[in-house]
């Protein structure tokens, strides 16, 4: 593992990305960093970004700034978290644990994958305001069952993903031999030999710590087993719809949020079936190839909430960006690659670094943007067009703030 002071020669979350790639199998490096298909909207996510453009004001004074943010009646230390991300366990020794501790000590949210290869029940033992994001079957029985689990454990926020109604056509995968589970083949083993850092620190730990580990926490498939030649998961719902959403609602009593929102028709179903939020995402570009970026149909969906908290998530790689993204009307948020290279490279310290470069970078920008508070931002920004970003209005025409806003829902 690299020491602290070898983690001071990583500058921002771009830097671990290409340590990750050497520590990492091919296979493995491939399930995180690829796209679907021919990666276009893994391409298109970053280019959303580099489309907007900043007009910064001078002589402000942004002494008393502060990036601290509330969320779901909580007060975190910036805008921003850890997205879910299926599998991490494969990544980083107990990578879900290294994510949730440091997600604890830096203050930021952290959202459980339930794909995850550690119990929900343990990891909440690590970090009490863990949110659990699940995946789920097409039966309401199992459905019901996972939602009780969660609520026994004492989380807070379940956050449902909607954009999953079959795997996307991640052909990169198959050409890497990688699979789920995983089929034991000459070619990963050579993969893993190839990289002895993972094979030591990350697999054959983990077997010898707590045996072979299992998808713990995925619906009727919870216990099959990371390595098989015969075990299979079920990846299809493709029968889910927003009437299941509506009956998880009944039953579920804390926060509820939808993630997986392109389209403002989608955003206001979530709003009239009672989700507390949503988050505007296209899966990172793992989904569906040519899905538009979340970024460009970020405002509209914002003017749509109405009331309901708003998250991004899918691209975020620089304080800049985290900043676009609250410009243009979301009230917080999350970013997944980069922590989860930055949990391989250096578990709870690597994730720390990570975070508190991308909080570094986020307070500095608004100080350079002269800015005193996130609602602010959304004067400083214009088009690569170089014309001026429409204010964000409501239906009565009336301008939308853009601070981090209500969050708690009326029980």
């Amino acid at each position: 593992m690299p020491t602290a002071k070898r983690l001071e020669k990583i500058l921002s979350l771009e830097d671990f990305e290409p340590v990750a790639r050497r520590v990492l199998p091919r296979s493995i490096f491939s399930f995180i960093a690829g796209g679907a298909e021919t990666d276009a909207s893994l391409r298109a996510n970053r280019q959303a970004f580099l489309d907007i453009a900043f007009s910064p004001r001078v002589l402000v004074d942004v002494s008393k700034r502060s990036t601290a943010t509330q969320l779901f009646g909580k007060r975190f230390e910036a805008p921003f978290g850890i997205a879910p991300m299926g599998g991490a366990g494969l990544a980083g020794y107990h990578a879900d644990i290294a994510l949730a501790r440091a997600a604890a000590a830096a203050n930021v949210p952290f959202v459980l994958s339930g794909s995850s290869l550690i119990a929900l029940e343990r990891i909440i033992k690590e970090n009490p305001q863990t949110w659990f994001q699940a995946y789920f079957s097409v039966d309401r029985g199992e459905i019901g069952a996972l939602v009780d689990r969660v609520a026994a454990a004492n989380y807070h926020t379940l956050v449902i993903t909607a954009d999953v109604p079959v795997p996307g056509n991640r052909e990169h995968l198959i050409r890497r031999g990688y699979t789920s589970p995983l089929r034991p083949n000459p070619g990963l083993l050579l993969d893993a030999l190839s990289h002895p850092r993972w094979l030591v620190g990350t697999a054959l730990r983990t077997l010898l710590t707590t045996g072979m580990p299992h998808h713990e926490n995925y619906g009727a498939d919870g216990g099959v087993p990371v390595f098989s030649r015969t075990a299979t998961r079920s990846h299809i719902r493709d029968s889910l719809s927003w009437k299941d959403v509506e009956w998880v609602r009944g039953r579920w009593k804390g926060h509820l949020v939808i993630k997986g929102i392109l389209a403002a028709s989608d955003a206001r179903t979530a709003r009239e079936v009672g989700a507390d939020a949503v988050v505007v995402s296209n899966h990172g570009g793992r989904q569906l190839d040519g899905a538009v970026a979340p970024l460009r149909v970020l405002p509209r969906i914002a003017e749509e909430a109405r009331g309901m908290s708003v998250f991004y998530d899918s691209g975020i790689r620089r304080g800049t960006d985290v900043i676009k993204a609250l410009a243009l009307g979301a009230h917080f948020v999350f970013v997944g690659r980069p922590f989860l290279y930055a949990a391989a490279v250096a578990g709870a310290a690597g994730v720390l670094r990570a975070v508190d470069l991308l909080r570094i970078e986020v307070d500095r920008d608004l100080a350079l943007l002269g800015c005193r508070s996130i609602s602010e931002l959304s004067a400083r920004i214009i088009e690569s067009s170089g014309a001026p970003m429409s204010p964000l209005r409501d239906r009565r025409g009336d301008p939308l703030p853009t601070a981090p806003g209500r969050v708690d829902r009326q029980e």
